[in-house]
């Protein structure tokens, strides 16, 4: 093999490992041919993890045709009965969304987007969220989010179909794999926790608003998702959610409402 050929091919090597870590998570699909066209996107730009919530119809014969070669990623898929568990173990949560909203959640284009998945830690799962055909993803699924990534598309026709959208996501992300240039490198001590963590973290924060009567029990909602959108900005590591959650105990104990 030529020395070109070996650079090739260690090049290679090292964007399917950068890639290896980022979940495709297609969330209550309706049509499984946009499961099949999905997983041939995927395929395409080197990306192997495809993860289905609650879709309607899967296996189905119209995404095998769809996938057009892709067969392998759809008999590999790991079908979820709820977000969490499609979720679990990912420090980084995307969510591809073009709705506004009266909260405005933190939004990055996509190759922006594609640039800062590929920053994380080599052992960190990176979960990239598709909603679904007809109207994406819904508040309490972007509320999982730690930020939204926006495809720009034309103002007066904005239309993309779910696995053109999957489309453009994988090829930024590849792009990015190939190209380290801009790349900023986290520090070496941060590991931020998982989606799992952080959702007990934000039952354990609402529990505690709660009980020190910060919290109104009859409207919540608004209050609870500026915090989230703060923590998921932030992303905590370990050793952070553990401070965290042990002044959410003091204050608790504090309040009487929790045994000493």
């Amino acid at each position: 093999m030529n020395t070109k050929a070996a650079q090739d091919n260690r090049s290679a090597a090292q964007v399917a490992v950068r890639l290896s870590g980022i979940r495709v998570v297609l969330i209550n699909t309706t049509h499984p041919g946009n499961i099949g066209a999905s997983a041939r996107a995927m395929k395409v730009m080197g990306l192997r993890q495809l993860h289905l919530v609650t879709p309607k119809t899967f296996p189905d014969a119209e995404a095998t045709a769809m996938a057009s070669g892709a067969d392998d990623l759809l008999q590999h898929a790991v079908v979820h009965e709820s977000l969490e568990a499609a979720v679990d173990g990912c420090s980084l949560v995307l969510g591809t969304s073009a709705r506004l909203r009266s909260l405005p959640m933190p939004q990055m284009d996509v190759r922006m987007a594609a640039a800062s998945a590929l920053a994380e830690h080599q052992d960190q799962g990176i979960a990239i969220l598709f909603g679904r055909e007809r109207y994406g993803l819904t508040n309490d699924e972007i509320q999982r989010c730690h930020q939204l990534v926006h495809i720009d598309t034309n103002p007066a026709y904005g239309s993309l179909n779910l696995a053109q959208a999957v489309q453009v996501v994988c090829y930024e992300l590849r792009m990015a794999a190939l190209g380290e240039a801009g790349i900023s490198v986290p520090p070496l001590d941060w590991e931020p926790v998982d989606a799992g963590q952080m959702e007990l973290f934000f039952t354990h924060l609402e529990q505690t608003l709660l009980d020190i009567e910060f919290l109104n029990p009859e409207q919540p909602k608004r209050l609870l998702m500026r915090l989230r959108r703060l923590f998921n900005r932030a992303r905590p590591d370990q050793n952070e959610i553990n401070i965290l959650r042990g002044i959410l105990a003091a204050s608790q104990r504090v309040a009487g409402k929790h045994d000493k």
